[in-house]
């Protein structure tokens, strides 16, 4: 890996650990809600530097934004940890096959139905273990995962296409 591609990775995970964190602050109506806004920089970097990129951005957001807000291996660490690696695998694979046929909106859409489907997944299994619990939040959580989705692949899309625009060494 280049010094170059480090940088990069460093200052996306350092701008998705921000956005986490922020968002973390917020209130929420429903426990664990998130809006996900810091899976634009991974939906960012998979687009312009690719799945390696995205998925060390994620790892490293997931693991040392759980470390400064003292979630570290605890419930909301594990939830974050398993949705953010299904999601960034989930996109990855798709745009690696269909370049062309998935944009920021689509891949964003496929990253917020994985993440949701693996946290939803993961608390039946370490948490619930009652699936009649699990299907009543599914729809309202796959509802908002839509709605987040969209956005955020818009707000994706427009902070790639600036980024391209500007950038001295345009990726890939």
């Amino acid at each position: 890996m280049q010094s170059q591609d480090k940088l990069r990775i460093a200052l996306l995970s350092a701008y998705a650990i921000a956005i986490h964190s922020f968002e973390n602050l917020l209130p929420t109506p429903i426990p664990w809600l998130r809006l996900g806004v810091a899976n634009i920089i991974t939906l960012t970097a998979l687009m312009l530097y690719g799945f390696r990129a995205a998925m060390m951005v994620t790892l490293i957001r997931v693991t040392l934004s759980s470390i400064f807000i003292g979630t570290f291996l605890g419930p909301g660490f594990i939830m974050s940890f398993c949705g953010g690696v299904s999601s960034t695998a989930a996109m990855g694979i798709i745009f690696s096959l269909f370049p062309r046929l998935f944009g920021p909106v689509g891949l964003s859409l496929i990253g917020a139905l994985f993440h949701n489907a693996a946290q939803l997944f993961i608390a039946y299994l370490l948490f619930v273990q009652q699936i009649k619990a699990v299907l009543i939040v599914t729809p309202l959580l796959l509802l908002l995962g839509t709605i987040t989705g969209v956005v955020n692949g818009i707000i994706g899309g427009m902070l790639i296409k600036n980024i391209s625009e500007k950038s001295l060494n345009p990726p890939r």
